[in-house]
């Protein structure tokens, strides 16, 4: 589901394929609590390589930020394709998410 790596002083998520759900979803949050119980708490979301999002890969995006949040950093996303960019505009969360043309402009934002 990700690959992770730190650069940029951020934690950066590469995303594949598609975003539904799952186990990986257990994953992607116990690495989330690690990495913050670690101090670690600025996270870029590499979303480059996701083909497809449904309902539940919007609800693990958000949970993850909230749980970001709620430890005192940000998740930003990059590399989204029009079709993602799309379901997030529908569902409002363009408003939520800092949203960037590439892991290296989002990593410069922090």
């Amino acid at each position: 589901m990700f690959k992770s790596e730190e650069k940029y002083n951020v934690i950066i998520l590469k995303f594949d394929k598609n975003l539904v759900g799952g186990p990986e979803a257990a994953k992607f949050h116990d690495f989330l609590d690690s990495s913050i119980n670690d101090d670690k708490t600025n996270f870029v979301l590499d979303m480059s390589g996701v083909k497809f999002v449904n309902s539940t890969g919007i609800g693990i995006i958000v949970r993850g930020f909230q749980t970001i949040k709620n430890a005192g950093g940000e998740m930003k996303l990059a590399g989204l394709s029009t079709k993602i960019k799309g379901v997030l505009s529908i569902t409002k969360l363009t408003s939520v998410f800092s949203i960037y043309d590439t892991v290296s402009d989002a990593a410069a934002d922090f």
